[in-house]
Formats: structure tokens, sequence, C-alpha cells
């Protein structure tokens, strides 16, 4: 297990809160939800069953708990009540639809004006923090699909229309000269958002070794190889 995922020792409360999603998030990402027991949980972090149930009412609490910290990462800084119940994460599947609708107006504004004030190089940092952003919730959706199918319904909606805004960005950047000619504009597309989503999400949660590369190196890495493949 990626060492990152476990903190230990002179726990306070939200330390041990913070050890049981993240240890919950590699187990959930890595075997699935359904497969995944309070047990497994328990013995990631190093702790029994009981001290879980201390915290949670159940599974389905530290689901919806890591699910609302990824689209609101300051959550996990607040004083809860023990054990966390579902009555804090009402509206919750909701509120991931809201930010899916938000995110991808926001990194569509650029083609009011057919993205003459935008570039190759900040579209690829701005897609990959997006994806470094939500990658806890949008591979937990993606590897659990057939177990939150409402969440995965609207997900795909979200992913079909980051792929459409992607296309449409590298279409004005050839039009403008910004990005070299591309014979196959959407593969082209599809294959940059694949290598941004792998190095800003897979590399950190599920590949198979599973690498605590920062961000910022990732993201580095990303911008330098795909503007020398793709700009004019």
């Amino acid at each position: 297990m990626n060492n990152s995922f476990i903190r230990s020792g002179g726990w306070n409360m939200n330390d041990r809160i913070k050890s049981i999603t993240d240890a919950a998030t590699y187990l959930f990402l890595q075997q699935g939800y359904s497969k995944t027991q309070i047990s497994h949980i328990a013995k990631a972090v190093g702790v029994s069953v009981g001290t879980i149930y201390l915290d949670f009412a159940g599974k389905k609490e530290i689901m919806h708990f890591v699910l609302k910290c990824t689209i609101d990462p300051a959550f996990i800084n607040q004083n809860f009540e023990r054990p966390i119940t579902d009555d804090l994460f009402v509206g919750l599947e909701n509120d991931i639809i809201a930010v899916f609708e938000k995110t991808g107006s926001d990194f569509a504004k650029h083609l009011v004006n057919k993205a003459v004030d935008y570039d190759l190089e900040t579209l690829v940092s701005d897609a990959f923090d997006i994806l470094a952003q939500y990658a806890v919730g949008c591979l937990f959706i993606e590897k659990n699909q057939f177990d939150f199918k409402f969440l995965a319904e609207h997900y795909r909606a979200y992913r079909k229309k980051f792929l459409e805004t992607m296309t449409q960005y590298l279409t004005a950047f050839v039009e403008s000269g910004k990005v070299r000619p591309l014979e196959q504009l959407e593969l082209t597309t599809t294959l940059i958002i694949e290598i941004l989503s792998w190095w800003a999400m897979d590399i950190r949660y599920t590949s198979f070794e599973t690498q605590d590369i920062p961000p910022e190196l990732a993201k580095k890495i990303c911008i330098d190889n795909i503007i020398s493949a793709y700009k004019s």
C-alpha cells in the first residue's frame, strides 16, 4: 500500500478520521467499494473494527465522507460528532453533480471568444488541475460505476462535455496556428486527456504500482511533452 495514504502514532480525532478515509480511499479504488469491508479498512489503518465504528456509523458513511472531501477539501477540518452518520451528507449526490456542471462551464469559458486569449500550455495546465483536484471522486465513480449508477450517468455526461470542450479548444488552436495541423483531432484530444488523466489521477491511486509524485512535477512532465508534440 502507498504509505502516503496512512498516518499513524499520536493521533487526535481528526488525524484518525484522515487515516481511516485515506485507507478507505485506497481500498475503494484498488479493490472496489462492494468488496471492501470495515475489517479491511481497520487492518490498513492498524486499529480495531470497533475503533472504526467509534468514528463512522458504517462503510457508506466513510464513502460519503471521502466524496465530500473531494468536492470540499476543507470539510475534514470541522469538529464532528462521533460516530459520523449519513445525516451529514444529505444532498451529497446533487452537490457532486453541481460541481460537475460548474467545473465544465468554467473550463469552457475561453471558447466564448474562440480562445484568442488562451493557449495550449495554459489549457493543459488547467485540464491537469481539474483532473488532479477531483481525482478521488472521479476514479471512485469510474471504478464503482455499477454500484453508483446515478452518479455514473452524470459523470459520463461530464466526461463527454470535457472531451468536447478540449476538442473545441484544439480546433481553435489549429485554426489560429497555435497548434500544428492534426489529422485525427478527436482521437488526439482523447490521447491528451488520457495522458493527463494517468499523470493527474491513476499514477497516485490506481496504477499497478502507485507513485507519490508531487502533482506539480507530474503537471510539468505533461506540459513539457504535450507542448513539444503539438505546439506549432
